[in-house]
């Protein structure tokens, strides 16, 4: 099998958790971002993460993909029940951690951003919707102060540092990849029990966290 990511993106994160989590084997193809022909051939538009199946079939849409590997290969492992307030807090944080977030996924070394034309593209599809990144880089201090604030409420909710309602859910397919992205901002502060899941949970899914690229 193969899996066609790129290294910045949480929805790649989500389908590279699962292979990591049960041990199955997968080539790791990362895409370059201004590559559109690709993905379309394989699935009609330009998106990732892409599974290549054993039968040379292509299947994308993350939960997609997490669902199959896990259903397809031993025991399921996701069995456990969603909390209602890890999405609230999810959708409270995502209203603005995209502007800390892509900027500075746009000045890392990441393998899709390989050529100075795959980067630019980035870029300008970014800020099309989200604005100047270097705006929104003048407003590190305030931004990295409020996600700071709302790691701490988050602490209380984490149940086990394994799975964050102490058996592993869906939930933990949304909140480990934001949890991930966030190490590439330099200044936050990550209480105990969230960095106890962060890091156990990128040792369980064998999926590098990002603080050798911090900025």
């Amino acid at each position: 099998m193969k899996l066609y990511i790129y290294e910045h993106c949480p929805f790649c994160v989500k389908a590279r958790m699962i292979f990591g989590l049960k041990n199955v084997p997968v080539e790791i193809d990362v895409l370059a971002n201004d590559d559109e022909k690709t993905p379309v051939a394989m699935v009609g538009q330009k998106m990732v993460p892409i599974l290549q199946k054993e039968d040379g079939s292509f299947m994308p849409e993350s939960m997609d993909i997490v669902h199959y590997i896990d259903q397809k290969y031993g025991a399921p492992l996701i069995t456990g029940a969603t909390n209602p307030a890890i999405a609230a807090w999810l959708r409270q944080v995502q209203e603005y951690t995209g502007r800390l977030l892509l900027p500075r996924f746009a000045r890392a070394n990441f393998e899709e951003f390989a050529t100075p034309e795959a980067r630019q593209y980035f870029v300008n599809k970014k800020e099309a919707t989200l604005g100047s990144f270097s705006d929104h880089l003048q407003h590190t201090p305030g931004l990295t102060k409020k996600i700071t604030q709302d790691l701490h409420d988050l602490d209380p909710h984490i149940k086990e540092p394994n799975a964050v309602n102490g058996e592993l859910s869906e939930d933990d397919f949304s909140l480990f990849p934001l949890l991930r992205s966030l190490t590439i901002v330099n200044g936050i502060t990550f209480p105990t029990r969230v960095a106890a899941y962060r890091d156990n949970m990128a040792k369980q899914t064998q999926v590098n966290l990002l603080s050798s690229v911090a900025q």
